[in-house]
């Protein structure tokens, strides 16, 4: 800038703040919009609020707890409203509703007015506008959509608008799922995300692509489509632009009678700021995210140099200065009709820089990523039991959804907070899960009693939220005569069920009689040491003391429960020699012993081999399969950079190995256990990890459960637990993990499709996200494994599938946690490393056959059997009740590639259903194809009234939000082709009532009901 203009632009200055020597008031021209043919610098006012991280998501409200971090999100809030009332150019975006929500319970009638005026004038802006800003690597796509739809919902009745954009500023690399299904699915017009691996995000500053179209689905293509954009470095604004009041950048100092004027140096930095980030993004459109972590604390702060910084810059003239928006940023890329280089597939696995690979909390904190599974599909089976009975104000879900929707914040389920914060989460879960029980109970009560009855249920039904340490008070009961315990089981599927189920008991001479009264054959397996001392450790740790008795048994039997409903079981002494359960067979052979052990009675078999490294045969005789699999433990240690010149530890979010070791058993012998119903091979790996490999009678998969740890730390190094299934499968570096449970997503170890990788580790740079399952393949056949909870996992050698199970480690990785990941479960004064429990399944079929079993079984894992208990006069119960009960038609079931993932009662005869198709496109030659459900015989005994389709979180409907989408360009030949194969199903015709599927198409209803046979079970 010439000097004169500057010596004038300094003229109109003091002549706006100094008049004839009284008051220097200046109004700061705040009013400027868009201008054509500048560079328009959006300046967008915002706070990123973690719901829990290093402090609990109450302490963060309230601001308590300030010696780990001064953050209270209720001055924020406070003193946000009084600063946009200032000034009405002044915008603000807020994005978390677990955060709001707390804030707009304990405002005044007036203030919760003002606000409302805010929001309609636009500003004050809801972006995301989910319960937390949810992880994309260790959640599971239903749960997305409950937490989202949670804060879409309020903020539609509350406000009556509806959020235009997506705001996944800070989790720790981003999904397809996230853009296509919580994108685009749930209206939103555009996607802007932080955190993009350092080669990716240096190659598209490069190339200007850091802003894209970004297609996430290739079954649903362009339909599904959103523009995304990458933030040039984070959420944060430029370097020297904080204005929190303990920030060290300079404020815009515009007093001439003060010392250290400034106004034009800062007017200086602002330009240079804005043409750096102009020379890297595409058109004369930039966004300043004017904000970060917990800030606005006292927002006039903020405002008051923003404000300064419009009115100078404008003054200036070299560059436009705006308050703004994503939303009127968005549109003003929209309005310059400029083409955006395509993006597909994901932003995984993340780095921030060498050697620092945000892939380890994949796996961090195990126990927490399975308890939160376990709860959200208890919360799925819970809202359809809450649909059956009728909702109730008093005792329903509420508690288990806020819970489970806090728990999917991306410092939550990604074990990346520190510890007393996932002990906060746990316990909400907790407290959340009783209320759901007894919601369970009464509406398992309720739907057995006959008709007379049902208003005053009698049935006290117990439920076993520790069975998965073996201990179910409900089941350990000694059955004296003419007592018996009945068993409820409930499916929350949409088809008929085939399972085989296991409780602990105490009596050996027990049968088990189906519904309908006939005796079912039932198996006795021994309750091992390891399964005892699991036991005995963690009740105490739950209930002050170990149990007086322990059981003998596990109560093995098969179940048939029909889709939406229930089956009863009867668990009685048996009343003649010979009709009791059979005990299992039980062999121990000797490691030593040159010999072979098979187990498996159905079509899978397998062969386990005491030589030649612990082999296993793997036969299939109905698919024909053969092949070799291998299974084995081993651990990373954990890196200590402590001494290097730039320093990365292992931690909590970085997984950064330092050398490989194989865990060599330690055994002198494994277990054979046999029986009608299942067979087992048990091994002592070493002390800190047992194994069980167990195959189902009429089942073709092999289940392997294993405990492990506590990891030992002695040697004064932290660890990482991986297991690795080694095959003949000739995979050629290619494998495929899902998105967050949904789509699979091909990979190929070092390479990315993106940019040219730069390996630097090997490892590390080749894991990603699992929560449903991998799988690799050759010209003949596919090797699949499903995993219980979130995981990590990759192929890092040919013809094997490595997955980390289990990590404890001794120091921080310095991404602000401050605190290594080391678990311990405290019994008095008895401290241990944490030991988890899980399972993970694995299967081989033919080329192309596989897809049917990971799909179908994988929803089996994500919503398991509701065991209900009671004890009765078995006779009298049987008789006297209904005994078995489907919530859908009798005649009517599901398609195989159909999925009920929502079934909730809203009130006032409403019913939010959502539908979701299992397949991609080409994923299976018969079930990858468009499909149809009758909602007439999901409801039978109701009349349906009216069927409004909605967005996937139910806050519009979906004929206007595909009415109003915005259809960006893409960069290239036209994609229609790309398309051409692609459907989507059609509208539901308010006669017939039937709702077409195409593959990985979700459909998401408000139905109404008729009021007087709403109630109706």
């Amino acid at each position: 800038m010439g000097s004169e203009a500057a010596l004038l632009l300094w003229v109109v200055m003091v002549a706006g703040v100094v008049v004839g020597g009284q008051s220097k008031f200046m109004v700061y021209n705040t009013s400027h919009t868009i201008v054509t043919g500048k560079l328009n610098v959006h300046l967008v006012p915002h706070t990123h609020d973690d719901v829990g991280w290093l402090k609990t998501v109450d302490q963060y409200y309230v601001g308590s707890n300030n010696s780990i971090q001064g953050a209270c999100v209720q001055n924020v809030l406070d003193s946000l409203i009084p600063a946009l009332l200032a000034d009405k150019n002044r915008k603000f975006i807020y994005v978390e509703q677990a955060f709001f929500q707390r804030w707009w319970r304990d405002q005044s009638q007036a203030m919760q007015l003002v606000v409302k005026q805010l929001v309609s004038s636009g500003q004050l802006e809801f972006i995301n506008g989910a319960m937390s800003m949810h992880d994309e690597a260790a959640t599971h796509y239903i749960d997305m959509i409950d937490q989202t739809t949670l804060g879409h919902r309020f903020i539609k009745e509350e406000f009556n608008v509806t959020p235009r954009i997506g705001w996944q500023i800070d989790p720790f690399g981003h999904s397809a799922v996230q853009a296509y299904l919580l994108g685009a699915e749930v209206g939103f017009d555009s996607f802007f995300y932080g955190r993009i691996d350092y080669q990716d995000r240096a190659k598209r500053k490069n190339e200007k692509s850091l802003e894209v179209v970004w297609r996430g689905s290739k079954s649903l293509g362009s339909s599904s489509q959103i523009f995304a954009g990458a933030f040039p470095q984070n959420y944060e604004p430029p370097s020297g632009f904080y204005f929190e009041v303990n920030d060290a950048s300079p404020v815009v100092q515009d007093d001439p009678d003060l010392f250290d004027y400034n106004v034009q140096e800062r007017v200086d930095d602002f330009v240079a700021a804005a043409i750096s980030q102009a020379n890297i993004t595409r058109t004369n459109h930039i966004m300043w995210t004017m904000g970060t972590d917990f800030k606005y604390q006292y927002a006039h702060t903020w405002f008051r140099q923003l404000d300064k910084l419009i009115h100078y810059v404008n003054l200036d003239g070299r560059v436009n200065a705006l308050y703004s928006s994503p939303s009127i940023y968005t549109d003003a890329k929209y309005a310059t009709n400029e083409s955006w280089p395509l993006k597909t597939d994901d932003f995984f696995p993340y780095a921030d820089r060498d050697n620092a690979y945000w892939t380890g909390y994949f796996t961090s904190r195990p126990a927490l990523k399975r308890y939160v599974r376990i709860m959200s599909g208890y919360y799925l089976a819970a809202r359809q039991l809450e649909f059956f009975k009728g909702r109730s104000k008093s005792t329903n879900t509420d508690s288990l959804g806020d819970a489970l929707a806090i728990a999917q914040h991306h410092d939550a389920v990604t074990g990346t907070e520190k510890q007393h914060v996932a002990n906060d989460y746990a316990k909400r879960l907790s407290i959340g899960y009783k209320e759901a029980e007894q919601l369970v109970s009464s509406s398992l009560a309720c739907l057995v009693e006959p008709a007379s009855r049902r208003e005053k249920p009698t049935t006290k039904f117990q439920q076993c939220p520790l069975l998965n340490v073996s201990y179910c008070p409900a089941s350990e009961v000694h059955l004296s005569e003419g007592k018996s315990l009945i068993v409820v089981i409930y499916n929350s599927l949409g088809w008929k069920r085939e399972d085989v189920v296991r409780i602990p008991v105490f009596n050996e001479d027990v049968t088990v009689h189906d519904s309908e009264g006939n005796e079912i054959e039932s198996q006795l397996v021994p309750l091992v040491d390891a399964y005892v001392s699991l036991r005995n450790y963690h009740v105490k740790a739950y209930l002050g003391h170990t149990p007086t008795q322990t059981p003998k048994y596990w109560l093995v039997f098969a179940v048939s429960i029909p889709p939406i409903g229930f089956s009863s079981y009867t668990i009685s002494s048996a009343k003649k020699p010979g009709s009791s359960s059979s005990r299992s067979s039980v062999y121990t052979f000797n490691t030593s012993e040159t010999s072979t052990v098979e187990v498996g009675q159905g079509n899978l078999k397998l062969t386990f081999s005491t030589e030649q490294e612990k082999l296993t045969n793997y036969v299939n005789s109905r698919s024909l399969v053969k092949e070799t699999v291998k299974q084995s433990y081993g651990f990373y240690t954990g890196y200590n950079g402590s001494s290097d010149k730039v320093p990365q530890n292992s931690g909590a979010y970085i997984f950064r190995p330092n050398g490989t070791f194989l865990i060599k058993p330690e055994e002198v012998s494994s277990t054979i256990v046999r029986g009608p119903i299942i067979d087992e091979v048990h091994q002592h790996i070493n002390s800190w990890i047992y194994q069980i490999t167990r195959l189902h009678k009429g089942k073709e998969h092999v289940e392997v459960e294993y405990i492990v740890g506590p990891i030992p730390i002695n040697d004064g190094t932290g660890k990482e637990v991986v297991t690795q299934i080694t095959t003949a499968v000739d995979n050629n570096k290619r494998f495929y993990t899902d998105s967050n449970g949904r789509d699979f997503i091909k990979r190929i170890r070092d390479y990315r499709a993106d940019w040219d990788l730069n390996v630097n580790q090997p490892v590390a740079g080749n894991y990603y996200p699992i929560n449903l399952g991998i799988y690799m393949q050759d010209d003949k056949k596919e090797f699949s494994v499903l995993v219980d909870r979130s995981v990590g996992g990759s192929s890092i050698l040919d013809g094997q599938i490595e997955l980390m199970l289990h990590r404890r480690l001794l120091l921080d990785d310095s991404r602000g946690v401050a605190e290594a990941l080391n678990e311990t479960v405290c019994v008095l004064n008895d401290c241990k490393g944490l030991i988890i429990q899980g399972k993970l399944y694995f299967r081989i079929d033919p080329l192309g056959e596989g897809a049917k079993w990971r799909r179908s079984y994988g929803q089996e894992i994500y919503s398991p059997l509701l065991f209900a208990f009671c004890e009765q006069d078995s006779d009298n119960w049987i008789n006297s009740h209904r005994p078995t009960f489907s919530g859908i038609d009798s005649s009517y079931s599901l398609p195989d590639n159909v999925a009920i993932i929502t079934l909730q009662d809203l009130d006032g005869g409403k019913i939010l259903l959502r539908l979701a198709h299992l397949y991609e496109i080409g994923e299976d030659k018969d079930l990858s194809v468009l499909t149809n459900v009758e909602l007439k015989k999901l409801f039978p005994g109701k009349e349906i009234s009216k069927v409004t389709e909605t967005s996937l979180s139910a806050n519009q409907e979906r004929r206007l939000m595909e009415k109003k989408r915005l259809v960006w360009k893409v960069e290239g030949p036209s994609s229609e082709n790309d398309d051409s194969k692609l459907s989507r199903g059609g509208p539901v015709d308010p006669a017939a009532l039937v709702v077409e599927l195409a593959p990985m198409e979700i459909r998401t209803f408000i139905i109404d009901l008729v009021p007087n046979l709403v109630s109706s079970v």
